[in-house]
């Protein structure tokens, strides 16, 4: 690891009142630069890519184009770096060739180490997008390195070159000279067009995992001397989100928070939960039990003290997001591992949550937090909107399951909304109260209380016949179908489930599969519509208009205006 650089401030500073704590200020390296890693061996969570490159360069199988890309923060420049001192290292010696395992202490290795090798060029394409920018870069291509033995291109975040500059460097990227190599790193690999990765060899560096961002963050407290608490260093690698630069600045920002305190302060967990806004765990399991429950007070209650303790409302309805992908997870997979940064007792709730949660309420919840989510960030006011999001959480969260409401409906019975025994259970496990006022009344009783009267019973319809069939189309505004059905459509069979029929010209192609879905949709009875060839009997609209014609009154008008047409059939009530 990189030490930090010490300074021997001479008798002039000390004659001009310079003290040792501006000296050390300006000479101060954050922690994300003074540990980063030397050697492909220090790269944690990389074995593939260190595996692949340290075989590569044994074997001298060198490849004259990388294309490097992760999120933010895993080590793409840096392996970049390291790439280029182990092909540039000459060891102690002098004589040295390259090699995994670079000296660190060479011309070579210490000059590319602090960015100053004339021969090691690196770019920031995010701000040097152009063609002429790139036509700059390729003018040296053909001059050899002055003391190293390749000259290497590093060129960041490459998606951001503009076209006509990916074009300008095909073909000097396909046939280089021998001793130019080209390193691109990348956070977007989607935009780099096709043509430049497939002159280059692809490298996917991985998101990090928590236990390794921990283990990490553990060893540079221990060299920083510094303490600080194992769940807040949990936390902190679940807030880094995969990326170890993320990690140690939130690390850096920690350790710059404390030392303005008590000499040996410990950092802790809730002061990792201030600095960075985030909701305390164990009250977001509360918040889910009293959401599940039903028991509105207490949600918003919970919601009011974690945005007071200085969480986000945004970051509170996130967390949510997360514990009921765990949850889901968790009941779905049970031997899956087990989030690090959970204390046991967490651990348990969400093992008892995801025993008594139905799959129907969990998927419910995260389409609704989902939703919910993006109301949140677009809203005027934030925490109201989280606040309606929690709202409606709680009052559907007693809802029955679709296939329960048809089942149901089938047999004739009205489905209750009522407070699941789940849902109890939930709510006896958080300690909470039982459920008073918010979405824990069954509609039968809330129906009560606004004076409704509700129907005993609900039955679906049960078409008997082809006409009832046109009829219960139109009763539910599908004019277009049911006037293809009427006026197209010659009936051949019917029966209870299974309709025949003969399309005239004209009708859409999937009308035979809308009219069984729609059926079977609103009837909860599984309906099958088929095309046969037979001729089968006439529309419907045709058999209406040649019942009109045969009405006497009908028949005299037509006969005193002659060329006169019937254009529609109204039946009225008398009828």
């Amino acid at each position: 690891m990189d030490q930090p650089t010490v300074i021997d401030h001479n008798s002039k500073d000390r004659s001009h009142g310079k003290n040792d704590g501006v000296t050390s200020a300006s000479q101060y390296k954050v922690l994300a630069r003074k540990y980063r890693p030397t050697t492909f061996a220090a790269l944690i969570g990389q074995d593939v890519l260190v595996r692949t490159l340290t075989n590569a360069i044994t074997s001298g199988r060198l490849a004259h184009g990388y294309m490097l890309t992760g999120v933010r923060g895993v080590g793409k420049t840096t392996t970049a770096r390291l790439i280029a001192r182990a092909l540039n290292c000459i060891g102690e010696d002098g004589k040295g060739g390259p090699t995994p395992e670079p000296c660190g202490v060479c011309s070579n290795c210490m000059s590319i180490a602090q960015d100053r090798h004339q021969d090691v060029l690196e770019m920031d394409a995010a701000s040097r997008t152009g063609i002429d920018d790139i036509r700059e870069l390729l003018e040296g291509v053909r001059y050899r390195p002055v003391s190293a033995r390749y000259k290497i291109y590093i060129v960041d975040e490459v998606h951001m070159l503009s076209d006509k500059a990916f074009n300008a460097l095909l073909k000097t990227l396909e046939e280089p000279p021998e001793h130019v190599k080209f390193i691109f790193a990348t956070t977007e690999i989607r935009k780099v067009p096709v043509t430049v990765l497939s002159r280059c060899q692809r490298f996917d560096l991985r998101r990090i995992d928590n236990p390794s961002l921990k283990n990490l963050f553990g060893n540079i407290v221990k060299q920083e001397k510094v303490n600080v608490e194992d769940a807040a260093l949990g936390l902190i690698a679940r807030a880094a989100d995969g990326s170890a630069r993320d990690g140690l600045s939130i690390l850096d920002q920690a350790i710059s928070q404390s030392s303005g305190m008590a000499t040996k302060q410990v950092i802790t967990e809730l002061m990792i939960r201030d600095m960075l806004g985030l909701a305390d765990r164990a009250l977001l399991f509360d918040l889910f039990a009293a959401v599940m429950s039903g028991n509105s007070k207490t949600a918003l209650d919970l919601v009011s003290d974690q945005y007071d303790a200085g969480a986000s409302p945004l970051v509170i309805i996130q967390d949510l997001l997360e514990l009921v992908h765990w949850l889901t997870r968790l009941k779905v997979a049970p031997d899956s591992p087990i989030d690090a940064t959970l204390t046991e007792t967490d651990r348990a709730r969400g093992v008892v949550m995801a025993e008594k949660l139905p799959m129907a309420t969990l998927t419910r919840a995260w389409q609704m937090l989902l939703k919910g989510l993006s109301e949140t960030r677009m809203a005027p006011m934030p925490m109201q909107a989280a606040e309606m999001v929690i709202l409606r959480m709680v009052y559907s969260a007693d809802f029955p399951s679709p296939a329960d409401v048809i089942k149901k409906l089938q047999n004739d019975e009205m489905p209750s909304a009522g407070t699941t025994s789940e849902a109890s259970s939930l709510s006896q496990t958080s300690n909470n109260p039982p459920p008073s006022g918010g979405g824990s009344g069954t509609p039968s009783a809330q129906a009560k209380t606004l004076g409704v009267t509700q129907p005993k019973h609900v039955s679906m319809p049960r078409p008997t016949s082809f006409s009832e069939v046109v009829t219960l189309f139109a009763e539910h505004r599908e004019a277009t179908l049911a006037t293809y059905l009427k006026r197209s459509v010659r009936l051949v069979r019917f029966t209870s489930g299974l309709i025949e029929i003969n399309p005239g010209r004209g009708s859409p192609p999937d009308l035979a599969g809308q009219t069984g879905k729609l059926l079977t949709e609103w009837t909860g009875q599984r309906w099958l519509v088929s095309v046969v060839s037979e001729q089968g009997e006439e529309t419907i609209y045709d058999q209406e208009l040649a019942q009109a014609k045969s009405d006497p009154l009908v028949k005299s008008i037509l006969d005193a205006f002659p060329g006169a047409k019937i254009e529609a059939v109204k039946h009225t009530e008398s009828d």
